[in-house]
């Protein structure tokens, strides 16, 4: 008997479901209402909805609520600074089966290797782990990657089916101005009908027009409900994101309030791994608390994702449809009592019930290629009649940074950090390509009174950051990182407070979720021990280098005026 036949015997009533989950309270994304009644599986899909269906297994729920379990429509699993089971142990005991990947942060680092890499590490979870093809290595020439992707690389990977299209295009600039690489790489997505995710912050008007008249179909850097209605209107699908360092959610409420729903999608984009033991289910929850209606928040979290994918029979309970399945007792929390993945039960009350199996990564480079370092590369000279300096200023809870210009902090004709004023000297060493670039400037936000942070973990490109009171700590960090091969580190004194090594690229730990967990609490406890300010350093610093959100940051190649989209100086 054929699947085709066994699941339409099933779906009539004449053949036992593999599991029937009884006196259901359905939440129907597609009807967008509620109603009690049973749910039939056979091999993994959805027989039908009705009651009085018979299965081998039969679950009674006694009224709970039941709706399709969660996706994530854009993530970047290096960015947990985990391996994918141990991503996937922390999201799916939350309802999170499916997410769509960008290998961004790895790619920047090892290239097709990486991809490669990352699909090796999920393809056998019981988590849908798909791909988009990252659009931006590097995402600008104002810093220095590991490699370069063009379309042809590209090209190799789009027709896999694990692939649905071209990742965050975050060069807008380079797709208003008809930048031949760039546009190829939208035309790669659109000649073979699947999706490119677009990364326009505060872009609008006639810029905005031509940026999605190119293909770009969705945005997940808005932060302002303004900004959110602009793109909706001109047809843009809106990623609503709550990640560790950007939390746009609450902001976007009023939107999700008043205006149509069904081309909005949460995601996450960036989150260490505290934040992820509640994942898409709490920006549901989130969502439903501030008055956005229960039914659409599951929407945004299921359908709404998947048919904007593209994903066939994803993101609904229907007949045909994947079992993909939460049950919730009430509209409220949203903590599932029960998760299941292709109608297999992977979790309950919060807890992975299936084994991951055993992934041994297959051996990849070292990553930190550092020119010897020396003390004095991270001296600043102040020249003849220029005192003042341009400072970045954080925004908590924003990868949006202000210029600000004040005198230069002095010490023997350097610029050196100044606690008092909250002006810490930052660097960006360059640790692909051992060039010896250094990029050097100041930032203002992170409250250091002693010692320094270092970190390889730095959108975009991933060189080493490094943020310090002194440059003897600021040295000694940087070395640190060099002889891990990576990871974080918060120094004093010259000595080690707390190091979490992240010998992937520089970018993930070999170790459980439960080891980095506990590391990352000891590099929380270490920064308030110098005085940090940030609850989340890391995540905050690691953005620092982002050259393409607005409006001052610093790469490996020196301060850059992202409103201009060039090198700029430090002295005024």
């Amino acid at each position: 008997m054929s699947s085709v036949e066994k699941l339409i015997r099933v779906s009539k009533g004449s053949d036992l479901a593999d599991l029937v989950i009884k006196n259901a309270k359905l939440v129907n994304v597609l009807s967008e209402e509620i109603y009690e009644t049973d749910i039939a599986v056979i091999d993994g899909k959805v027989a039908g909805i009705s009651k009085g269906y018979r299965g081998r297994e039969e679950i009674d729920v006694n009224g709970a609520y039941v709706s399709p379990s969660f996706i994530d429509g854009h993530v970047h699993l290096e960015s947990s600074m985990l391996m994918p089971s141990e991503f996937a142990k922390l999201v799916l005991a939350s309802g999170t089966t499916t997410v769509i990947a960008d290998p961004h942060e790895i790619s920047n680092v090892m290239g097709l290797q990486g991809i490669s890499f990352m699909r090796e590490a999920t393809k056998n979870l019981p988590l849908d782990v798909y791909m988009m093809l990252p659009s931006c290595v590097p995402a600008t020439n104002l810093e220095t990657s590991g490699v370069e992707l063009n379309s042809y690389d590209l090209a190799l990977l789009i027709d896999a089916p694990w692939v649905l299209g071209i990742a965050e295009m975050m060069n807008f600039q380079g797709v208003v101005n008809c930048d031949g690489n760039v546009l190829s790489k939208i035309r790669l997505g659109i000649d073979r009908q699947k999706r490119v995710d677009g990364h326009a912050p505060n872009l609008c008007g006639k810029d905005l027009d031509a940026y999605i008249a190119s293909g770009v179909a969705s945005d997940h850097e808005c932060t302002t409900p303004e900004e959110a209605i602009e793109k909706l209107r001109l047809g843009m699908y809106l990623m609503v994101r709550e990640a560790t360092g950007a939390r746009d959610l609450e902001r976007l409420i009023p939107v999700l309030k008043t205006y149509n729903t069904r081309k909005c999608m949460f995601v996450t984009d960036d989150r260490h791994p505290k934040h992820l033991i509640k994942h898409i289910s709490r920006m549901v929850k989130k969502a439903v608390r501030l008055g956005v209606d229960p039914i659409k928040a599951i929407q945004m979290a299921s359908i709404n994702t998947a048919e904007y994918f593209k994903l066939q029979n994803v993101g609904a309970i229907a007949p045909g449809y994947i079992a993909d399945i939460a049950v919730f007792e009430d509209l409220k929390n949203f903590e599932p009592s029960m998760v299941f993945k292709n109608g297999k039960l992977v979790a309950r009350d919060g807890k992975v019930t299936v084994d991951m199996g055993e992934f041994k990564p297959p051996a990849l480079r070292g990553s930190v290629n550092i020119k010897y370092l020396y003390k004095e590369d991270l001296q600043i000279k102040i020249p003849e009649e220029k005192k003042n300096i341009k400072i970045i200023n954080v925004i908590p809870k924003q990868l949006i940074t202000k210029l600000s210009v004040e005198e230069a902090p002095a010490a023997n004709g350097f610029a050196v950090s100044d606690t008092g004023r909250d002006i810490l000297k930052i660097a960006v060493i360059e640790r692909h390509r051992a060039t010896g670039n250094i990029g050097l400037g100041f930032v203002r936000g992170f409250g250091l009174k002693s010692g320094a942070i270092a970190s390889t973990v730095a959108h975009d490109s991933h060189n080493m950051i490094v943020i310090g009171t002194n440059d003897d700590d600021m040295y000694y960090a940087a070395v640190e990182l060099v002889k891990s091969q990576g990871g974080k580190i918060i120094v004093e004194n010259g000595k080690t407070l707390a190091h979490l090594p992240l010998p992937i690229a520089g970018l993930m730990s070999d170790r459980s979720f439960e080891e980095v967990m506990a590391e990352i609490a000891e590099l929380e406890k270490a920064s308030r021990v110098i005085g940090c300010q940030i609850p989340d350093p890391f995540m905050s610093m690691a953005f620092l280098s982002l050259s393409v959100i607005p409006e001052i940051k610093i790469t490996d190649k020196g301060l850059i005026d992202v409103n201009k989209f060039e090198i700029t100086d430090l002295f005024v």
